[in-house]
């Protein structure tokens, strides 16, 4: 086959499957500006005639968008900042301070990726509400502190790290905190922002554990808040597309506009462990 025929067939075959992959999240948000009712006709149509942005204000004034919003953002950062402090500490501890049984624990560590996580969510209820924190921020933050998959990352990434350049620093007098903060942590740059990308991600668009852990409508994140509105909007289409327009686009964005840190960082991490 030519060589130019079977570039512009491969190429062809990439864009058809982005346009598949692109077509809904671009439908949602069209729908989101149609008034309502407007999708409901057949054949459904594909761009609003006369956008309009009703959908979002009855979100932000009576379905209360806004708060949910705000709870995402809040419960999502704090467990982003924790994580990334527990995970960086424990992972350069796992590959470059010596103490007893390290290799054994990593090793029950590593096991615990084949556990569903959905299987510690009873014990994990059932602990919280024996200590008061079912229907709070700190519970739904706590069980995001660290993560094997985490630890893993800044393991493998810091094994690379020269044993020489630790050596030097303490023989020089340098606390191991020191040297952590001073020399290990600007090293660790490219899996921090690749572990910060994913660990929110993950904490945005975690549904079964807040839908566990809270209770009251007053704490729920954007996932939460848009599954009650499809209960109680069965027919109102365009605003259910509207709250998953404010679901989706952020972390959207934020992937989008740091996905070369975040392959940047697993690429590295790869090569040097």
């Amino acid at each position: 086959m030519n060589p130019r025929l079977a570039k512009a067939l491969i190429n062809g075959l990439l864009l058809g499957g982005a346009a598949v992959a692109l077509f809904p999240l671009l439908w949602m948000l069209a729908v989101s500006f149609m008034p309502a009712g407007t999708s409901n006709a057949l054949p459904p149509p594909l761009w609003p005639a006369h956008p309009v942005l009703d959908n979002y204000r009855q979100l932000f004034r009576h379905a209360g968008m806004g708060r949910y919003l705000f709870n995402s953002l809040l419960i999502s950062g704090a467990i982003t900042l924790l994580s990334l402090l527990f995970n960086l500490l424990a992972g350069y501890a796992f590959a470059k301070l010596r103490f007893a049984g390290r290799e054994r624990l990593f090793r029950m560590l590593l096991a615990l990726l084949v556990v569903p996580a959905q299987v510690a969510m009873l014990p994990l209820f059932l602990m919280f509400k024996y200590a008061g924190l079912v229907d709070t921020y700190v519970g739904v933050v706590l069980p995001g502190l660290a993560s094997v998959l985490g630890i893993f990352l800044v393991r493998q990434y810091a094994r690379g790290l020269p044993d020489e350049l630790l050596e030097a620093a303490r023989i020089d007098g340098a606390s191991e905190l020191h040297i952590f903060v001073r020399i290990v942590l600007p090293l660790l740059r490219p899996v921090v922002a690749t572990l910060a990308i994913l660990t929110f991600l993950t904490a945005w668009n975690d549904f079964m554990w807040p839908l566990i852990e809270l209770t009251g409508q007053g704490h729920y994140t954007l996932p939460l808040g848009l599954a009650t509105l499809a209960r109680e909007h069965t027919e109102g289409t365009e605003q259910m597309m509207a709250g998953s327009v404010l679901t989706v686009l952020p972390v959207l964005a934020l992937f989008l506009s740091m996905q070369r840190h975040y392959l940047d960082g697993l690429l590295l991490g790869s090569v040097k462990g």
